[in-house]
């Protein structure tokens, strides 16, 4: 049992290696005056999103959203396999960005491209990664506002009633940065581990959707995906990002991992 615990753990570690990005010392912009950074707002021919991770790789820096931020269908078209998206190569703006960044990924339309055929991949998958214009680089830092971190990716997903925090965005609350800061409870994973629904107070409204959650050790969790009416009305449903990196890197997308955050984790405010 210890050699398989063993074999188990070492192979966690190597999947969280090849999905996180530690920050070299002085590489980002000081946390409290950055102008980009995980939770400002994106805008995609005209939609708004909360961006979520920054992630890097070799030669680019970019900024996550929700792939569904750039879909043209309606709002009940979550399908990523079936619902359509404005294609790779669309602008996006992004605020305190001082030129537009490029959509270099959509899950949407690599799943569409590849003939993606399984149920919980085609309907959870739902990751975009924006690539910043070098200029906007420097003014770039990974940190969470308010929570801190990441300070890695969660491979292991979630069991009902732990922990979660998250940073919405949305405009529909009129820039009260107060409401931004979420915390709540998972219910739990669900789809194979695909997706975990959650409730925060507040709950993610439209506008939060791509944001950032995190467990309750600071490690990147998931991405709202979903505004919940039925059968959990108020609840959230969150893509486990650790699959949808790991996705993108397999199927042709960037090699991009997510970077942690320069400032440390803060969380969890209520008692775990």
């Amino acid at each position: 049992m210890k050699a398989r615990r063993h074999a188990a753990v070492t192979l966690a570690a190597a999947v969280c290696a090849l999905l996180l990005v530690v920050p070299a010392a002085g590489a980002w912009a000081p946390a409290d005056s950055a102008a980009v950074h995980p939770g400002v707002q994106t805008f995609t021919n005209g939609a708004q999103c909360t961006a979520n991770f920054i992630y890097q790789d070799p030669s680019n820096v970019y900024i996550g959203q929700a792939a569904h931020c750039s879909g043209t269908g309606s709002s009940t078209d979550t399908n990523g396999c079936t619902s359509k998206s404005l294609p790779d190569g669309t602008q996006v703006q992004v605020d305190g960005a001082s030129k537009p960044g490029v959509m270099v990924y959509n899950s949407w339309n690599a799943m569409q491209r590849l003939g993606e055929k399984d149920a919980n991949t085609c309907q959870y998958n739902d990751l975009a990664l924006i690539r910043l214009d070098p200029v906007d680089v420097a003014k770039t830092n990974p940190s969470i506002p308010f929570w801190g971190g990441p300070t890695g990716v969660n491979t292991t997903g979630t069991q009902a009633g732990d922990e979660v925090e998250s940073y919405g965005n949305s405009e529909l609350r009129g820039g009260v940065s107060a409401l931004s800061p979420k915390e709540g409870k998972s219910l739990g994973d669900d789809a194979g581990g695909w997706t975990h629904q959650v409730y925060t107070v507040t709950p993610g409204i439209p506008g939060d959707s791509g944001s950032a959650f995190i467990d309750a050790s600071g490690k990147a969790l998931g991405i709202l995906s979903t505004v919940e009416l039925a059968p959990l009305a108020g609840s959230n449903g969150v893509g486990d990002v650790a699959k949808e990196v790991a996705y993108m890197q397999s199927h042709g997308g960037p090699g991009a991992s997510i970077v942690s955050g320069t400032e440390p984790f803060t969380g969890p405010l209520s008692p775990v």
